[in-house]
Formats: structure tokens, sequence, C-alpha cells
């Protein structure tokens, strides 16, 4: 997608309720489109690109303004200042999806425009299958969400070097992968994930993420299966942590 303008889905306020910054409050932009179709994705409708994008006006209201899309560097700035009241409240800004990589050109431009304008890190949550994108703008990102696909996950044959590829791009800044998993997952995948992961550092935390426990009960992972998958993945990697979707369980967005 080459363009200087952005095609999203929603901007809003909210926490944070997956990974290492579970709990912190943070200004999401989710960006339309993606480049893979996950049975898990929990955020079908930024799967394609709509002709408008909503901006939620007060935090957890379920009050939005339409956008039309695409948006401008400059117009999506004045919406992020406008969503950071009171000021000093937002931990860091969320670049999320879809897939935020893929409209590359327009992250080349805003990133350093927005780090001139607010002093807030930025978060990318990124599939991680496009490590010569991230190469693009990992010098203007803080922190990297590394959602590392098990093949189970997507259906397709396996991310692994372009994941490998990725991640040792991600550990010039900040990073932290997170596995999604459910019932299907299996302890062999699992293991090649962490390899990969071992192989670059052992010290990169690690979250298993079980499938929301709001999905149909034929793809929840058991206690059992939890339980061994982290142990799979402590026999190799220093940090390793079962976190859930904690803002399902809120009922926030």
């Amino acid at each position: 997608m080459s363009t200087n303008q952005a095609q999203l889905c929603e901007v809003f306020n909210s926490i944070q309720g997956e990974g290492l910054y579970v709990g912190e409050r943070q200004t999401f932009v989710r960006f339309a489109g993606c480049n893979l179709s996950c049975q898990y994705c929990d955020s079908p409708q930024a799967l394609t690109i709509p002709k408008e994008f909503k901006v939620e006006l007060v935090p957890g209201k379920k009050s939005f303004q339409p956008y039309a899309n695409p948006v401008s560097v400059s117009q999506l700035i004045e919406i992020i200042k406008s969503l950071d009241k009171p000021k000093g409240m937002t931990h860091s800004l969320s670049l999320t999806g879809g897939e935020p990589l893929l409209q590359i050109d327009f992250l080349k431009e805003f990133l350093p425009e927005f780090k001139k304008e607010l002093k807030l890190p930025i978060y990318l949550e990124t599939n991680g299958v496009l490590p010569d994108h991230l190469s693009e703008v990992v010098e203007n990102i803080d922190i990297v969400a590394f959602d590392l696909k098990l093949p189970s996950a997507t259906g397709l044959s396996p991310y692994w070097k372009e994941h490998q590829k990725a991640l040792e791009i991600a550990t010039l800044v900040e990073v932290f992968v997170k596995i999604v998993f459910n019932k299907d997952s299996k302890p062999k995948e699992l293991d090649d994930a962490v390899n990969l992961i071992a192989g670059i550092d052992e010290k990169i935390p690690l979250v298993l993420q079980p499938v929301t426990p709001f999905g149909p009960i034929k793809h929840r992972p058991n206690a059992e299966q939890i339980l061994a998958f982290q142990a799979i993945a402590k026999r190799k990697l220093k940090n390793v942590r079962v976190i859930p979707q904690t803002h399902k369980i809120m009922g926030i967005s």
C-alpha cells in the first residue's frame, strides 16, 4: 500500500488488555487491512478497508464520530491530541490492526512528525511477517508487541524465516513476543517457535495467550494444556507468562 495517507478502522483511548503492558492507558490507532486471516482474529472489522473510520469521543462511552478514509498525517495527529486528556493520562500510542506495517509509506511520514508533536512512546503491534517494512521504521518505534503466528493459527505454512528476521530487527528496541494458542495448537509447533526466540535471545519475554474465554468452547485450551505449553517454553526462555485478553474480561475495547 503506497500512500502518505492512512486507511483506518478506529481510533480510541482505552486500557491495554494484552501482553506485558496490561493495564496501561493507551491511545489505539487501528489500521485497516491485513495480510493474514487468523482463525482467532478478534478484530475482523479491520480485515477490510471501510469508507469511514470511527473515533470514540469519550473513553468507554461507545459514542463515535465518523471520519472519511483515508486520513492525512496532520489530521491523525490532531485526532490523537484530542484524546490525550487529561494531559499525561496516556502511557503510549498503540499502532494496531489489521497489520500497521502494510501502510509503511504512511508510517514513515507519520512517526517522525508524531514524535515532534507528542512525547508519547510508540507501541507497535505486528504479526511479524513483514521484516523489511519493520526495518524502515524501527528507529521510530519504542516497543514492539510481536505476535508470532503458529502454523495452526493461520492454516498456512510456517512463517519462521520472516519471523526470525523481523524479531532480530525488533531487538533493536524493546520487544516481547506474544503467541496465541487454542485447543488445536500442537506442542511441536510451540517448541519450534520457542527455539526461534531462544536462538535470538533467551531473555526476550514471551506471553502465551490462550484464546479468549468468550470464543467457542471447542477451541479453548484447558488448564492442563496451558500449563504444559508454559513448561515447554520455560525450558529455553527466561521470562514466560500466561496472560489472557483481560480487556475482554473487563468488557472494554
